[in-house]
């Protein structure tokens, strides 16, 4: 994986964006995440310390350090039933058998779009992009299907009312 700091360029010299600053800390807060999630498979340190030592090293400022805080917390706060939705929307990929570096992207994007204030279609395009990056077109059409599974069963499930009870 490239040093995230360093991957996908400066979004703040682009002319026409509306907020490039806040743009610009969430893709590399993305990135830190991913690295430190990705890292942490392996098993020799905690995401939360991998990701301390990544934002040391690659001088993050404050708001990219607090989303890629706020993601890594979410992954690992809610893995086993982020795990379980994997397993409901994609049961042909058991996510013990998912590449690592796939596995990571599927839990980072689903704690993205289930627990963040990001709306999911930026969270979305913004996981297929770094599944097509770092994994492949086939981990790209993995995420994107299954973070669109996701969100729309979410509406779904958010849009039903309960039915009226007797008064």
């Amino acid at each position: 994986m490239t040093r995230p700091e360093r991957a996908g360029g400066s979004v703040a010299a682009r002319p026409g964006r509306r907020t490039p600053d806040k743009v610009t800390s969430a893709r590399l807060g993305r990135r830190l995440a991913l690295a430190s999630l990705f890292e942490a498979e392996f098993g020799q340190r905690t995401p939360g310390a991998i990701l301390e030592r990544h934002l040391v090293e690659g001088g993050a400022d404050e708001p990219t350090a607090e989303f890629a805080r706020a993601l890594v917390t979410n992954v690992v706060d809610h893995r086993d039933r982020i795990d379980e939705l994997i397993e409901r929307v994609a049961p042909q990929y058991p996510v013990v058998q998912l590449a690592r570096m796939d596995r990571t992207l599927l839990r980072s994007g689903i704690g993205e779009v289930l627990h963040s204030g990001t709306p999911p279609r930026v969270a979305i395009a913004e996981w297929v992009e770094l599944a097509r990056t770092y994994s492949g077109e086939p981990a790209r059409r993995l995420v994107n299907g299954v973070l669109g599974r996701i969100t729309r069963d979410s509406i779904a499930g958010a849009l039903r009312a309960p039915e009226p009870g007797p008064q």
